[in-house]
């Protein structure tokens, strides 16, 4: 990507929105390029450089260590494992603004695999993308037996935890989950949406939710940003 010195936007602004977009899809790892690296990149003045690093350090994304370099602050979510935590719950703590937004919810009778793991032939599907700080970080592909599916389409499910309606509205109790979390090659339009390219693999994660009777009331499939997200499992060694 490079600048447009014919365009109204600031060159600073430009070099400070490429950055960015070139931190979030993970081409630096660590560290941004050098100022003169930069300069003659972008073949403009050093001052233009600085204004645009400056403002990425002043939004928290970028760190300068004196006589080292400016490197990458920012942290990836971290999700705890064995625990059922909303995602709101969890970004917030991390500091940041979670933000879920519906792209569609509608009956459904594929995929056929969804189908046979809820033991019905149609099923309610309601897709979703999660935000932290405004990056697409997640797609959750959310399915539930036609019934549940109904009454959850019933209410505003932006920035809803589903986890919540479930047990509040729908006197469901989420009791048991097994999760199970992979990696793959993202679909084209996954790549869009969560604005990485196309040669980033992305944490594909299967999730069944079971109520008290053993009955699965939900069956998730999700893809996460592996450089936006991270799942955290503690263990004990036990001292006999």
């Amino acid at each position: 990507m490079e600048v447009d010195y014919k365009s109204h936007i600031p060159l600073h602004v430009q070099i400070r929105l490429i950055l960015e977009k070139e931190i979030m899809s993970g081409i630096y790892k660590e560290k941004i390029p050098g100022e003169l690296e930069l300069m003659n990149r972008f073949s403009v003045a050093r001052s233009t450089v600085r204004q645009a690093i400056r403002a990425l350090v002043d939004d928290g994304i970028l760190e300068k260590v004196h006589g080292k370099g400016t490197f990458i602050s920012f942290k990836p979510v971290e999700e705890w494992l064995g625990s059922f935590r909303t995602y709101s719950e969890i970004v917030n703590e991390m500091g940041m603004k979670p933000d879920i937004r519906v792209l569609t919810q509608h009956e459904t009778s594929s995929p056929k695999e969804v189908g046979r793991t809820l033991g019905a032939d149609n099923f309610y599907l309601i897709q979703r993308v999660r935000y932290a700080d405004e990056v697409p970080i997640g797609i959750e592909y959310n399915y539930y037996p036609l019934e549940i599916g109904y009454k959850l389409s019933q209410h505003n499910l932006n920035n809803a935890s589903t986890y919540n309606l479930l047990e509040n509205q729908s006197g469901l109790k989420l009791w048991e989950a097994k999760q199970i979390i992979t990696a793959r090659v993202p679909t084209q339009e996954e790549c869009e949406l969560l604005d990485i390219p196309n040669t980033m693999w992305v944490l594909f994660i299967e999730r069944i939710n079971n109520d008290q009777d053993g009955n699965t009331i939900e069956y998730e499939q999700s893809i996460y940003r592996p450089d936006m997200y991270a799942f955290v499992v503690s263990f004990d060694r036990k001292k006999i």
